[in-house]
């Protein structure tokens, strides 16, 4: 008997071991994956991501790499390349060639006159396909060549799940993205003052027609009236795609960027991420270094006091308050004459491993150099000057 309960207690140890390793690999990988389910609650939404763009960092993820069709999100991009390509007062002439797409529209027609300001407010709050359609004949004389151009911007970006067909989003071919591809658009579209004003605008009055006249847009973005904290972005919608989202969100000093792609109650979708990802990221103002006065070689003075601009305030995600440190770059001594500002130095902020900013180090004052001594003081001035570097190392 005593044999055979010592082979099962062998064998409760060994179940022991395994679920004791088991648990510790689930351990370790909670700490590189990111957050699941159980943070945000089920979501609607095949693909979902919720994305900090100070950082870089996805706070939350669904699927997010696989390609899925994303409709009109779309014109996030064809707004980009439309104010990076055109001044805001360039007046277009739209030909009927253009207008030829179906689909969501602003009503425009053959020979109507509109700005390209005017236009891409009308592409992001109406949707217009007809409006997407203008911008790729205007700025690439064709569909085909503004799907080039569409697709050279993406790769800048680092959109590497995307291919763009059509500047409207509506199905054609390959065209496709990923939520995580979408949120770095979304960055890139936020870094744009122009483009994120439209993005944030609720109604605008715009003109276009032959002769112009005035027409009241609205953004079909209810999250601008359904989460307060909410700045913009971008719907779509078709049979093949789902109801997809792009969305941004702002609160004390935090910008999120959330987006879903075929989902189906994708409103609560997205607050439901804002209201998990403003728990993980808080925005907090650096404190500037206590700097040193730096050592002068050859000057009227022996130092120079030292000055930096006062840190911003910076996004910190969960857990890397307790990371924070400095790192300040100079020289042993500098050789004179020095002037105001002179640059002469950095100073780094981490959170980690992660480079948060770097500033200037510059020289608070000016520094003359030494008037040109005698043989017997410019000897002892050398040997002094040897002393205090040997003393510096």
């Amino acid at each position: 008997m005593k044999p055979a309960a010592g082979k099962a207690g062998r064998k409760g140890n060994l179940r022991l071991r395994l679920a004791g390793t088991a648990a510790a690999l689930l351990c370790g990988l909670s700490l590189v994956l990111p957050a699941r389910a159980e943070g945000v609650g089920g979501l609607s939404s095949l693909s979902a991501v919720l994305y900090e763009p100070e950082s870089g960092q996805v706070l939350y993820e669904k699927d997010a790499h696989s390609p899925r069709p994303m409709a009109s999100t779309t014109k996030l991009m064809t707004a980009l390349l439309a104010v990076e390509s055109c001044p805001p007062e360039t007046e277009i002439t739209v030909t009927a060639e253009a207008v030829q797409v179906e689909g969501s529209a602003l009503g425009l027609r053959a020979g109507d006159r509109i700005t390209m300001e005017d236009l891409v407010m009308g592409l992001l709050l109406e949707s217009g396909n007809d409006a997407a359609n203008v911008i790729a004949y205007t700025v690439a004389g064709g569909i085909p060549a503004f799907a080039e151009l569409m697709n050279a911007r993406a790769a800048e970006i680092g959109m590497e799940d995307t291919t763009f067909v059509t500047p409207s989003g509506l199905d054609e071919g390959e065209h496709s993205s990923s939520a995580y591809d979408m949120a770095l658009l979304a960055a890139e579209v936020l870094e744009n003052e122009t483009l994120a004003a439209v993005c944030a605008t609720k109604t605008a009055v715009i003109r276009f027609g032959n002769p112009p006249r005035e027409v009241t847009v609205s953004n079909h973005n209810k999250l601008l009236h359904l989460y307060p904290y909410a700045i913009g972005m971008k719907t779509g919608f078709t049979k093949k795609s789902g109801r997809c989202l792009v969305s941004a969100a702002r609160k004390d000093g935090v910008t999120l960027i959330a987006v879903t792609l075929n989902g189906g109650d994708y409103w609560n979708d997205h607050i439901a991420l804002y209201n998990y990802g403003f728990t993980q990221a808080e925005s907090l103002a650096l404190t500037a270094p206590e700097l040193p006065a730096l050592a002068i070689a050859g000057g009227q003075a022996d130092s120079v006091a030292l000055q930096t601009p006062a840190p911003p305030a910076k996004t910190l995600l969960a857990g890397e308050k307790e990371r924070l440190r400095t790192a300040i770059e100079l020289p042993r001594f500098l050789i004179a004459p020095v002037t105001p500002g002179q640059e002469v130095g950095y100073v780094r902020y981490f959170a980690g491993d992660r480079e948060l900013c770097c500033l200037p180090i510059t020289a608070a004052a000016s520094v003359e150099e030494r008037p040109v001594a005698g043989y017997w003081e410019r000897l002892w001035d050398h040997w002094r000057e040897l002393l205090l570097g040997f003393l510096r190392i």
